[in-house]
């Protein structure tokens, strides 16, 4: 891997993870669209972007003859995942409680390595161990401490998690653009049905506050589809475990944005509970670092510049 590559990869996925970490300020101007309205507009307008490339491509038609059997099985399946995880997500911001989605997104590394054990039946290194555990101890706090179920973390962070899952086993068999219009193909029809109820019942906002509003509306084809590309050029590019550390500049952005500049309170039981999950984050950095510089390590006999290092 040449520096140039490795360092476009970095540079696409500072930009991928740092727009997701801005998004609580987008879906805050969407205001007085509901998280209902606003996951419909993200689906269709994504679903035309997607569409417009893909012909211009000619590759839509090649999409859709791939898309039967057990691939359009998993691809939906992945797409209401990922659908549930938009909507809970535009909601929390909606309600003023993007510290929660915040915490979700902070926990979702671990409900993915979690899940790798109980759905893959991969084993656990030790550290990794530590990590699910203080997850739990953290959730298991925050449930006591806040008088509730923490639900918009603990939803975002399985429907995440359990999107990578699906994408994990269906493999490599979609490109990055090919996978995200294939999941608002399927997203698609509730998407229209619901602008349609939302417009018959006359809560549709989408003619308020012309042009500007509308044009937020539509525009949030753009602000979907332009991180997914990027993260995916990222992919490509660099090792996991750099992305994996990059990840967590997209929680600490929302968390930063919602407390600075939307006015959120964070009570202190809260902040005990984020401080919990970011031991358990350390735990997972640390170990990944160390089997990151082992899989680097070239076996005995061998001369380290013989072969390229590979992503992990």
């Amino acid at each position: 891997m040449t520096p140039q590559r490795d360092a476009r990869g970095v540079l696409a996925a500072w930009l991928a993870y740092g727009i997701w970490g801005l998004f609580p300020l987008y879906f805050h101007a969407l205001r007085p669209a509901s998280a209902e309205e606003i996951l419909a507009h993200r689906v269709i307008w994504t679903f035309v972007l997607c569409v417009l490339v893909l012909l211009l491509r000619h590759e839509l038609v090649a999409l859709l003859r791939q898309l039967r059997g057990r691939l359009a099985l998993g691809v939906g399946i992945a797409a209401y995942l990922i659908g549930v995880n938009w909507f809970v997500y535009v909601y929390a911001v909606g309600t003023g409680r993007t510290n929660e989605a915040a915490l979700g997104y902070f926990l979702n590394p671990i409900v993915t390595v979690a899940l790798g054990v109980l759905v893959l039946g991969e084993g656990l290194r030790r550290l990794q161990w530590v990590a699910v555990a203080i997850g739990a101890i953290a959730a298991l706090y925050l449930t006591v401490a806040g008088g509730g179920l923490p639900w918009i973390s603990l939803v975002l962070a399985l429907s995440f998690g359990g999107y990578g899952l699906t994408k994990k086993r269906l493999g490599a068999t979609l490109p990055a653009l090919q996978s995200l219009s294939a999941e608002t193909i399927f997203l698609l029809p509730p998407a229209l049905a619901l602008v349609w109820w939302l417009g018959a019942g006359g809560e549709s906002t989408f003619t308020v506050d012309t042009p500007w509003h509308p044009l937020l509306l539509v525009s949030a084809g753009v602000v979907t589809a332009i991180p997914l590309l990027l993260f995916a050029e990222a992919a490509r590019r660099i090792p996991l475990v750099t992305i994996g550390l990059i990840q967590f500049i997209t929680p600490v952005l929302q968390l930063v944005v919602s407390v600075t500049l939307l006015g959120e309170h964070l009570e202190p039981a809260r902040w005990v509970g984020f401080a919990t999950v970011w031991v358990a984050l350390a735990c997972l950095t640390v170990d990944s670092l160390r089997t990151a510089r082992r899989r680097r390590r070239p076996a005995p006999g061998e001369c380290e510049s013989l072969e390229p290092v590979e992503p992990v």
